[in-house]
């Protein structure tokens, strides 16, 4: 499959506060602003990016409603992973509902957060469970430690699909491959997990990372997964406290540009679309 389309598969727009956005603490200044889709359609124009889909950044149905409305006025917002309490009571109503919103594609929760054993919780995997009626995937928001109970997890829901996001956020400033290499070979063996190649400059060091210090990390995840279960996001604009928009692009580009057409057209959009069944005009 060869398609010109570029996706950002995995980016966050906000109207900041402090109160809301705690953890933008002082070594991240950049962020301490709003972001909205204007500062989105600049960036896209200038990194020849078509479409995009824009990942919650707080837990309420609230965040969740405003995606969607800026997504219904922004063309070039294909989608949504928004939130949802789906280890409600009543989430099972809830999702009927909220999955017939077209720009809807995925529901993700800040696992990373949690305390340890959260995704072997019984209320949480009855939602997810309840999910498997719909079309929406799962973003799997995890620290490198959490992939064991990540594969746990995903053992127990072998037909819904999921998105590794961020690579599982290896232990990049600290130079660590293992044990989260082994584990991302284990998690791949899953046919119903993709990955995002994103989030990556926040894990090494935001102000001296190079492409050499990623470049095993990326090694790893397509010998894992393989060119047709990757896709390619910056985690804009979060990524800004090390690279720009467009830079992060370059770095993705020249990594996989002795790939093939058909490889490269399933990175930059293809399994973005293929994954979150995205409507793309």
């Amino acid at each position: 499959m060869v398609t010109g389309r570029t996706i950002d598969a995995h980016h966050h727009l906000w109207r900041y506060s402090a109160a809301e956005y705690g953890w933008i603490d002082d070594s991240m200044f950049e962020l301490r602003r709003d972001f909205v889709p204007d500062d989105l359609k600049r960036e896209l124009a200038a990194a020849n990016v078509n479409a995009t889909i824009v990942v919650q950044a707080r837990q309420s149905d609230e965040e969740t409603q405003w995606l969607l409305s800026l997504a219904r006025e922004t063309p070039e917002i294909a989608g949504v992973v928004g939130w949802a309490d789906i280890a409600a009571k009543d989430f099972e109503r809830q999702i009927e509902q909220v999955a017939q919103e077209e720009k809807l594609v995925g529901l993700r929760h800040v696992v990373q957060a949690e305390p340890e054993g959260f995704l072997d919780g019984m209320a949480f995997n009855r939602g997810i469970q309840a999910m498997k009626e719909t079309r929406l995937a799962y973003d799997i928001l995890i620290y490198e430690r959490q992939l064991e109970e990540a594969m746990r997890f995903v053992d127990r829901h072998t037909e819904q699909t999921f998105v590794l996001d961020h690579m599982a956020k290896p232990k990049i400033a600290a130079g660590e491959l293992e044990p989260w290499r082994g584990r991302i070979f284990e998690l791949a063996r899953r046919p119903n997990v993709s990955c995002k190649l994103s989030g990556m400059v926040t894990e090494a060091n935001p102000k001296s990372w190079t492409p050499e210090q990623l470049r095993p990390y990326f090694d790893a995840v397509v010998e894992a997964f393989g060119p047709q279960r990757l896709m390619a996001g910056t985690d804009w604009p979060v990524c800004m406290v090390g690279t720009s928009y467009a830079g992060w692009w370059e770095l993705l580009r020249d990594y996989f540009a002795d790939f093939t057409e058909d490889e490269r057209a399933s990175i930059f959009g293809g399994c973005a679309i293929r994954t979150y069944g995205l409507k793309m005009n």
